[in-house]
């Protein structure tokens, strides 16, 4: 009975120490992904509203405040981005980034060109 009982409770701890490693932020984390889209605005998402470009747009609103963002038009969806600095080179562009997404933002690793 005392081996039974020893090797029920060895099972559980392995099973539930397995699934740990499977859930983001415990060990080893969430992996990082690659999004695609173009780096916008916090203000105008998906759509600017000013004319001149999308890299004029972006550039005014940031320059009144607003933040980097990308903006997934594939899929509708706008990803804070926690690295401003790296999206500064890209207004308007079509981009790769790579990070881990939390939420609704994205850990960026590196932002670099799409074709």
């Amino acid at each position: 009975m005392r081996k039974q009982s020893l090797f029920v409770i060895g099972f559980v701890l392995t099973a539930s120490l397995g699934l740990a490693a499977g859930i983001p932020g415990k060990e080893g984390g969430a992996a990082a992904k690659t999004f695609v889209g173009n780096i916008s605005d916090s203000m105008c998402g998906l759509k600017h509203m000013m004319p001149g470009g999308d890299k004029a747009c972006t550039e005014e609103c940031v320059k009144g405040g607003s933040k980097y963002v990308l903006a997934d038009t594939v899929h509708s969806k706008v990803y804070q981005l926690s690295d401003q600095d790296k999206a500064k080179a890209f207004p308007g562009a079509k981009v790769k980034v790579t990070g881990t997404l939390k939420g609704d933002t994205i850990e960026v690793s590196s932002i670099a060109a799409a074709k």
